[in-house]
This record gives structure tokens, sequence and C-alpha cells, in this order.
């Protein structure tokens, strides 16, 4: 009999979680009705600024955090009807270097799995480390390894019970290029073999890179969730550069009403509404200010700027 698959890998409904108020600090609402389906067997993007209440809406899927309200569900099972049965399907890599330090890899593994229940002929742990490239350090105490290898080790004891959902909860922070470049190779491999990856990262460039779909959350509340293609249309506008043939010292007339900078390399960023103006006419009103043109070009908008505008720019406004 083919095992049904669910179509959503995690789905939240309606999840609030306050936080009492303490001695020296009031309540605080991390979560506001959050509904979030997360489909199964993509890699989607978990974003917002510090505070918004992605680490919160993790912790609560992990068994970590209570919530207040709400539903949660992982890989189709209800977290408060069948707890045990839910945090078997998920993997979690936790921000935190958070480990025994006088144990060795290999034997954080095997711990990790038997609190899991994974029987002895069924663990993965030589085969996670080789993988991981800890191979060569599985007898070493974890105090000796250096902070990329403990961030290693951190993933690889997420998936010693092989969940069909990982969550990678900034996964790169603090490691090296290479470092974060082979753990996205693995990551990429981990979901192509069906694994859903869910990602929270401050490094936006990787998520825009990776995800195929991504929520953005802000004051605990998620402001937008879509494919990526789409979110990136939001703006709807483009920049034209102009590297100009000599230095300007200021943004050349005709511009002063434009959302127009110098850039520091010296080159000349006009920023348009699709529609409202071409790069024809911004040619000629540059030409028309006595400018050369060494060379251009257009850029279309990337996350970052979609990121700013639903978060910082909407602060800013309230």
């Amino acid at each position: 009999m083919t095992q049904h698959l669910p179509d959503y890998a995690l789905q939240a409904e309606a999840l609030e979680k306050i936080y009492p108020a303490r001695k020296n600090s009031p309540a605080k609402h991390a979560l506001r009705g959050v509904d979030l389906a997360i489909p199964r067997g993509s890699i989607f993007g978990l974003l917002g600024p510090n505070g918004a209440g992605k680490s919160t809406f993790i912790n609560i899927f992990a068994g970590l955090v209570t919530k207040t309200a709400g539903r949660g569900a992982i890989w189709g099972v209800d977290i408060d009807k069948r707890p045990r049965e839910a945090r078997a399907a998920i993997g979690v890599v936790p921000q935190e270097l958070a480990m025994d330090v006088f144990f060795t890899p290999f034997e954080t593994l095997e711990l990790m799995a038997g609190f899991y229940g994974v029987p002895k002929s069924e663990r993965r742990t030589l085969e996670i480390l080789d993988i991981m490239g800890l191979a060569d350090k599985r007898d070493a105490y974890v105090r000796q390894l250096s902070g990329g290898m403990k961030r290693r080790l951190l993933v690889a004891k997420a998936l010693v019970h092989n969940p069909p959902l990982l969550v990678l909860d900034e996964p790169t922070a603090g490691v090296d290029i290479e470092l974060r470049r082979q753990l996205w190779e693995y990551v990429v491999r981990l979901n192509e073999a069906g694994v859903t990856i869910v990602l929270t990262t401050h490094y936006l460039e990787e998520a825009q890179e990776l995800c195929g779909q991504i929520a953005i959350v802000n004051h605990g509340e998620v402001v937008a969730c879509e494919s990526k293609d789409q979110l990136l249309k939001r703006l709807n506008t483009k920049t034209l550069v102009i590297e100009p043939g000599e230095p300007l010292c200021a943004v050349p007339p005709g511009f002063e009403h434009a959302d127009a900078v110098i850039r520091k390399d010296g080159a000349l960023a006009i920023t348009y509404k699709v529609g409202q103006a071409s790069v024809a006419r911004l040619i000629e009103i540059y030409h028309a200010s006595g400018g050369r043109i060494a060379d251009l070009r257009t850029e279309e908008p990337d996350l970052e700027d979609v990121f700013l505008a639903l978060t910082y720019a909407a602060d800013s406004a309230a």
C-alpha cells in the first residue's frame, strides 16, 4: 500500500504566542494569528527582522515553546494531539551552538539517535559524519572542533532520525564562505531526495538563490507569502545605472525629483516605476544635462529591496 503523503510539510492556523509580563518587561505578543502552509518538497524561506517572531514560530513546532492559541501540524500530524509523532517528522538546526563539549561527534549522534528511538541497526551515524565532513573528527571531543565544524555537527544532529522536514535557523551565521557553499550544496541534495527545507537567514542573497517560496514576518504577522518570482515583482521598479564619462559631483539637472543617487563607485543610479518612465527618456534627460555616458545597464529589484519595502519602510510609516 502506498503511504499517503501530505500536501504540506508544516501548517499553522491562527497561531498566537504571548510571552507574559516579567518584573522588568511588559507582556510581548510574539505571534499574532499566523497562518502558514509550507508545501511538501519545497525549499521555503522564512524571513524577517530580528524580533519578528521567526524563532518563536520554529520553537513552537520543535516543542520548545508552548503556543498561546491556534493550531499546528507537522507532516499532517497535529502537534497537540500526537506530539511525539509530529516531532519525529522534524529536525531543527538552531542558531545557538549548544552541545556537550565532552562528547565526541560519534557519541553525540548516537545519543541523539537514542533519544529519537532509532534502533542501532538503523542508525546512520558514520554515514552522516562522512556527509558532513566530520568523519576524521568522529573521536575528537566537541570542544576541540572549530566553529564551522560545530555548525556542521548541529546539522548532523538534526538528521539522525531521517526527518522529512528540516528547519535551518540561521545555519550559516558566522561561518566562512567555503563552508557556507558546502552546506547549501548538501541542503539542495537533501531537497532533491525529498526532504522539505525551511530556512531562516539574514543572508537574503542565499534565500533568493535557494528558496522557491518565501514568507516575510514582521511584528509577529505574515506580511507576505508568495513565490519568489511574485515577491520580486511587487516593487514594479527597475534601476538604470549610468557610468558617466566624467566624474559627477552631484545628481545632474533634470533628476532632482527622481529617485536618483550617485553610488560610491561614481555611477548614477536612477530607480523608476515600470510604465511611468523609460530608459530612452532617462538617457535623453542625462544627455540634456551635458553628461557623457561611458557605460550603462539596468538592474532588477532583488529580495533585499522587497524585504526593506515590506518591513523597515512600513515601520517608518507607522
